[in-house]
């Protein structure tokens, strides 16, 4: 990896995504064959979070530890930071005892300002921006299913969120084309938007059979997504139409797949027929966090 720290996918060029993934198929068929890979023995990761997880928490500490190191959860109950330390000195005090820090947040500027001061890697879990350890597991499923990246089209239904935004950026560094269908005022990001605009490979679109005709992998995610609990009936009503059910993967091309990085609401964003049709895709692509993850640990703290 050319960069430090992995805090959004434009840190990442093609070359980048292209050498994670490579490392990711071999952990996983590493763990498959039940042969070590200890490459961060006796290295400690810091976990921070702020935002609550299941799949964040539980793939990286298993992933420090198959990888032969250590990891500290720290909820913003634990942390100083949580109660008024300027980020500045919990960044400077931290990298002098871990190895790595992995922050998993709502503001994007907390997890530039930690590898702005600290002096360790920094991996982005998630923030209200980006989500860029996703779209790496779920580009090394569209790989494993489809057999490339180069080329596919991608299609995302629902709310432009950050796992829409580091998607729209990951896909076009990988020379995939790119349809996103949202209601109206709930785009992507105006930053990732504007950038993804310039290339014809872009489209944005109101119709989500528009952006699902022939895609090759549909990605969907919640209506309302953490912290915005308190407008889940209006953006229900917002988003009706923009479901993935079974009427609008008929439109997708043969043997597409669907993509989701859960939690899944059934009956909401995707229909119960629609998830248990493609089950095995998406609990492939929420083990490949697992994966993934391990290998953008091995190449930063390796």
């Amino acid at each position: 990896m050319t960069s430090k720290h992995l805090l959004k996918m434009s840190d990442l060029s093609q070359a980048d995504i292209l050498e994670i993934l490579a490392l990711a198929d071999q952990m996983k068929f590493n763990r498959r064959h039940e042969l070590t890979h200890r490459v961060l023995e006796g290295k400690t990761l810091g976990m921070i979070f702020t935002k609550a997880s299941t799949r964040t928490r539980v793939s990286f500490e298993t992933g420090m530890f198959q990888l032969g190191g250590h990891a500290i959860n720290l909820t913003s109950a634990d942390a100083q930071f949580g109660r008024g330390e300027p980020i500045e000195d919990t960044a400077n005090v931290l990298s002098r005892y871990v190895d790595g820090i992995m922050i998993r947040t709502f503001a994007q500027q907390d997890a530039d300002d930690f590898a702005r001061y600290g002096s360790v890697p920094v991996i982005n879990g998630l923030t209200d921006l980006e989500h860029p350890c996703q779209i790496l597991a779920d580009l090394m499923t569209i790989r494993e299913h489809l057999g490339a990246l180069a080329g596919l089209t991608v299609c995302w239904v629902g709310d432009g969120n950050n796992v829409c935004n580091s998607l729209i950026t990951g896909a076009l560094t990988c020379g995939m084309k790119m349809r996103v269908a949202c209601p109206v005022g709930y785009d992507p990001h105006p930053d990732i938007l504007n950038a993804a605009q310039k290339n014809p490979d872009f489209v944005l679109a109101r119709d989500p059979r528009e952006a699902a005709e022939g895609a090759h992998a549909v990605f969907t995610d919640v209506f309302a997504s953490m912290g915005q609990e308190k407008d889940a009936q209006k953006r229900l009503a917002d988003f009706a139409g923009f479901q993935v059910n079974m009427e609008l993967l008929a439109l997708s091309a043969e043997n597409a797949i669907v993509q989701h990085c859960l939690p899944a609401h059934r009956g909401e964003e995707i229909t119960a027929a629609a998830f248990a049709a493609h089950a095995n895709e998406i609990y492939d692509e929420a083990e490949n966090r697992l994966h993934a993850q391990k290998a953008v640990m091995a190449l930063l703290m390796g």
